[in-house]
């Protein structure tokens, strides 16, 4: 009998341990369960969010809808300006607004798989020749029409034409020869003006190009024209300069650019090199440089003659070897 009772309450107690367990599992399940949503927010607020990059300049957007990407921008009273490869300008056109250019984040990109195929080689760029009204072209590397003229793009330098200089813009087929574009990158329209400005530069070891950027400037290749002041011919020879340089005939090219480049050339001997100091001599005098120090004199005219060629001429990149010193002043191309 006592056997009996002892098997039966040892046989309850096991049933009720048992059921404390089950109980405590449970129990336990549920406040795990309840802190998972926590873990889970806590990782999500440590992932990183995207960085901009590093600034690398302004970019700018006109009125028109055309971009310019520059170095650097700012606004002075009403007047935009800006500064591009060393070159500080003003803006010409309405601006809408200027945003900060970052440099992009590289992605990590796998191992590129091993190609044993021939490379492909990328194609040249087509030849694009500005035509100017005035009978002159000019080879770009890019150029961007807008509704009042285009932008082109040579080397590092941007410059902006009005609609009225440009006769047309034409796109060719690449040449393989890239020395070409340095001997061939302009031209005044007229075969013999080529070759008198390409003769005569060679003579006196003067850089082509800068004998055209000066005709360019000074007649826009037109051989009759006189100036108000009396200047006369292609390269604008005063009377006394083209009697000091041998020039009996002012209207005939061949002794026009004969004077004027070994005028230039004595120049760029004078001032050791300097082309802003012989363009502000070929402008204004040498006299009045030597006034003020070798300096540019402080005429709106001048320095803005100055500007205009020294900026496209440095741009050529013939002025390192000639080891002149040009610093264009600010303003408008």
């Amino acid at each position: 009998m006592t056997n009996k009772y002892s098997s039966s309450f040892v046989i309850a107690l096991i049933l009720c341990g048992s059921g404390v367990d089950v109980w405590a599992q449970r129990r336990g399940s549920g406040t795990r369960h309840s802190k998972r949503p926590v873990l889970a927010a806590s990782t999500a607020a440590s992932i990183p969010t995207a960085q901009n990059g590093e600034p690398i300049g302004k970019r700018i957007i006109f009125a028109d809808g055309a971009t310019l990407d520059v170095d650097d921008s700012w606004k002075q009273g009403e007047t935009v300006w800006y500064r591009l490869h060393g070159t500080s300008q003003s803006a010409n056109r309405e601006v809408r607004t200027i945003e900060t250019r970052y440099k992009e984040i590289a992605a990590t990109k796998p191992a590129p798989a091993v190609n044993n195929a021939t490379p492909k080689v990328a194609p040249a760029a087509p030849v694009i020749w500005i035509y100017l009204a005035d009978g002159a072209r000019l080879r770009v590397d890019e150029v961007r029409e807008v509704a009042d003229g285009a932008w082109y793009n040579r080397g590092k330098l941007t410059i902006f034409l009005d609609r009225e200089r440009i006769a047309r813009i034409e796109r060719g087929e690449p040449e393989a020869d890239g020395e070409a574009w340095k001997q061939h990158g302009w031209s005044s329209g007229s075969a013999l003006i080529d070759q008198h400005i390409r003769k005569n530069a060679t003579r006196f070891g003067i850089d082509p190009y800068l004998v055209f950027l000066v005709i360019e400037q000074e007649s826009h290749f037109r051989p009759r024209i006189v100036s108000p002041k009396g200047a006369q011919g292609l390269m604008q020879l005063m009377p006394g300069t083209a009697r000091r340089f041998g020039v009996s005939r002012p209207f005939d090219p061949a002794e026009n650019i004969r004077g004027g480049t070994q005028y230039l050339k004595d120049l760029m001997t004078m001032f050791n090199g300097r082309v802003d100091l012989a363009l502000a001599s070929y402008n204004a005098g040498e006299g009045r440089v030597l006034d003020y120090g070798n300096r540019v004199p402080p005429f709106k005219e001048t320095r803005d003659y100055v500007k205009r060629i020294s900026a496209r001429y440095h741009n050529h990149g013939a002025t390192e070897a000639s080891g002149s010193d040009i610093k264009a002043p600010r303003g408008r191309q």
